[in-house]
């Protein structure tokens, strides 16, 4: 019996994997993706993690604190040089349609009396990013649903315009419904419904890994064709994944999208914020066809 019992623990020891197989690339990203199904990571998740206190908040994993005492570095670099801030989890609605009608419907949920609006020339350009805090319609100055920044997309010659809205993810579900109510923007009939996430488990059932010696791993599928490979995770904390990311007016044709951690945004602080970004974009060279 003891000896059943150990062949028994042996059998049951060899289907654990070493820590080479579990580090492989397509097990890493069936874990990640797997780890990611209550709290969305951002981009810098991976660099953050190693170096913050992580919390879980509004859908989303966030650093929370350094692990270490950086404070003194932070500081230095906001006034000597320049310091970089992932703000990716803030939420991105976008709107589409003939400039009159925008600005018609938007001043119903500001006010001029607290300051810049949609309407201001230097924003309306496209140039300079506004911020402003938005009321329920026809409700000022009471209701507030909260501050947001906006910014145009500059003019192409053509009566339509693209405006983007950035909020905190607390503020996005208040400010999505009021702006649908305003622009009469209805559910559309079909609901793009993601495919589902393979977990690792699943993973080893459909992707069949062969290994041959000189050769790279191979992944194929039960058909024998080429599997495609594990896609991250695209999405948001404070989104349904059964619900639709567009809605359109049919009255007005206005559009409303979610741009939600498909637009990243950072924040750059400090004196040679500019020359870190000189030096990181490059423009590209134009092309006519």
């Amino acid at each position: 019996k003891q000896a059943e019992k150990a062949v028994h623990q042996k059998k049951e020891q060899s289907k654990t994997k070493c820590r080479k197989a579990r580090r492989r690339h397509i097990n890493l990203v069936a874990e990640f993706n797997r780890r990611q199904r209550k709290n969305i990571w951002l981009e810098t998740h991976i660099w953050h993690a190693k170096r913050f206190h992580m919390v879980k908040k509004w859908g989303y994993c966030l650093g929370d604190s350094p692990t270490e005492k950086s404070y003194r570095a932070c500081y230095r670099a906001m006034t000597k040089h320049c310091l970089l801030q992932d703000l990716s989890y803030y939420c991105c609605l976008e709107l589409t349609g003939k400039e009159n009608e925008l600005l018609k419907q938007l001043a119903r949920i500001c006010s001029i009396d607290t300051g810049l609006t949609f309407e201001e020339a230097c924003c309306l350009s496209g140039r300079f990013e506004g911020s402003l805090n938005l009321y329920r319609a026809d409700r000022y100055p009471e209701d507030m649903l909260g501050p947001i920044t906006f910014i145009w997309k500059p003019r192409d010659g053509s009566e339509n315009r693209q405006l983007w809205i950035w909020m905190h993810p607390a503020l996005k579900q208040d400010m999505l419904r009021e702006l649908k109510a305003v622009f009469q923007c209805s559910e559309p009939e079909e609901i793009y419904i993601p495919e589902p996430i393979t977990t690792t488990i699943q993973e080893e059932k459909q992707v069949d890994v062969v290994l041959s010696l000189g050769k790279k791993r191979k992944k194929e599928d039960k058909e024998g064709e080429k599997a495609v490979p594990v896609k991250k995770i695209i999405g948001d904390g404070t989104r349904d994944p059964f619900q639709s990311y567009s809605w359109i007016s049919q009255t007005t044709g206005i559009v409303i999208s979610d741009r939600t951690m498909e637009i990243l945004r950072y924040r750059l602080i400090g004196p040679l914020s500019h020359s870190v970004l000189t030096e990181t974009l490059k423009a590209a060279s134009l092309q006519t066809v």
